[in-house]
């Protein structure tokens, strides 16, 4: 059994305030394979893909194999920038976080206020322009995934801007 303190000290150390599409080290767009196996190991299991014609792969870490506080950690990689195609960077990688590791207000406390928020069915989710995407039980209280992309262009608010006061 973790005691309290020792409980809360780690929270606080996995949800320290960084960029939004980072978590332990790995940022999306930036790290490689030799990166990730360098810090996490050989994942469970190696799932080569086609997307929009370009060969990817994606680890899943899960299990023994899954980072402390993680049900499943999954990573893509094979990332197209407009200079070339880079089939060892980190494209995206989503999160399965144990019960109460990363709950609302961890969330907040780790990344600050979202730029948006919303609702898709009965889960609350909260975007980040930095690249993090965060989806809620349906309490709303605790995260059950998390994905980290490269920053993402938000769309403009759609609702027209009232004129200036005068």
């Amino acid at each position: 059994m973790v005691r309290p303190a020792a409980a809360l000290a780690l929270l606080v150390a996995l949800a320290s305030p960084v960029a939004a599409s980072e978590w332990r080290e790995i940022k999306p767009g930036e790290s490689t394979m030799t990166d990730v196996r360098a810090r996490f190991g050989a994942p469970s299991r190696e799932t080569a893909q086609k997307v929009e014609g370009y060969d990817t792969v994606q680890w899943v870490y899960e299990g023994a194999r899954a980072p402390a506080g993680m049900l499943k950690v999954t990573i893509d990689f094979g990332l197209k920038t407009p200079a070339r195609y880079n089939k060892d960077v980190v494209r995206t990688f989503t999160l399965e976080p144990k019960h109460d590791v990363f709950n609302r207000r961890l969330v907040l406390y780790g990344w600050g206020p979202p730029d948006r928020q919303g609702k898709q069915g009965d889960s609350e989710f909260f975007l980040y322009r930095e690249g993090l995407l965060v989806y809620f039980d349906k309490t709303g209280e605790q995260a059950v995934t998390m994905t980290f992309t490269p920053p993402q262009p938000l769309p403009e608010d759609p609702r027209p801007t009232p004129p200036p006061q005068r």
